[in-house]
């Protein structure tokens, strides 16, 4: 059965090679790309492991990218700029919305509980899927191919606009010196809710205005989710 599945998969995936104008040689390590961990729950008996240490491959090669864009492109910033501006863009949200605008969701080997619970629109499972799918094409392409594709789905329309409207300054720094100049008192940061395993947990917090709920983000730690919570209020304060 799961060969006849793996045979559908590989005919499914030439959709999504056509999509991203890549035709992948190793069709079995494409698929093991999107393998979560909760399909072999259900399936002890899959040729594959879990995508996650295509995801470790994956982000170390899209941290590479992003300091040597950024390191070429933009180089009268200082260390602590790329810093942020790399935050600003590699982060659980933004890998999220570059996995959906290639439809990944529709490719993830899932367990029947996690396709309930919409697993195919899981913000970690997705931004994790995306990082996978990096670290195949680095492995079969190599570091050029990567970028390229990085750049194409990541960065196009978005690096260039954080930086040029100065989006990576930390978004927790503005919303403090916004609420301390206008009511004289600090937002407040809570965590909503924690998922995953302690070592790839998906924290997502909740920043108020005393009791006032202003916005939600998530992240992969407390930091990253505060910030994206932070930057999301901001958006919605007209800041």
């Amino acid at each position: 059965m799961n060969m006849v599945k793996s045979q559908n998969q590989i005919t499914e995936l030439s959709v999504l090679e056509d999509r991203i104008g890549i035709k992948f040689v190793d069709k079995d390590l494409l698929i093991h790309a999107f393998v979560h961990r909760s399909y072999l729950n259900e399936h002890k008996d899959f040729r594959f492991t879990s995508n996650e240490k295509l995801e470790f491959l994956g982000d170390s090669v899209l941290s590479l990218v992003t300091s040597v864009y950024l390191y070429t492109t933009y180089p009268d910033y200082q260390e602590g700029d790329y810093t942020d501006m790399k935050a600003s863009i590699v982060n659980t949200t933004s890998l999220y919305e570059a996995a959906k605008r290639i439809k990944l969701g529709d490719y993830i080997y899932l367990s029947k509980g996690e396709q309930d619970n919409n697993g195919r629109d899981s913000v970690s499972i997705l931004a994790d899927s995306f990082e996978a799918l990096i670290g195949v094409i680095y492995l079969q392409f190599g570091f050029d191919t990567s970028a390229d594709f990085i750049k194409k789905f990541l960065f196009d329309g978005t690096l260039d606009r954080i930086v040029e409207e100065k989006l990576y300054l930390p978004a927790k720094n503005i919303l403090q010196e916004h609420y301390q100049e206008k009511f004289k008192k600090l937002p407040l940061y809570e965590v909503i809710n924690e998922e995953g395993p302690e070592h790839d947990k998906v924290y997502e917090v909740g920043v108020y205005d005393e009791k006032n709920l202003l916005a939600r983000g998530q992240g992969k730690s407390k930091k990253q989710a505060e910030e994206s919570a932070a930057r999301k209020a901001l958006q919605e304060l007209g800041i």
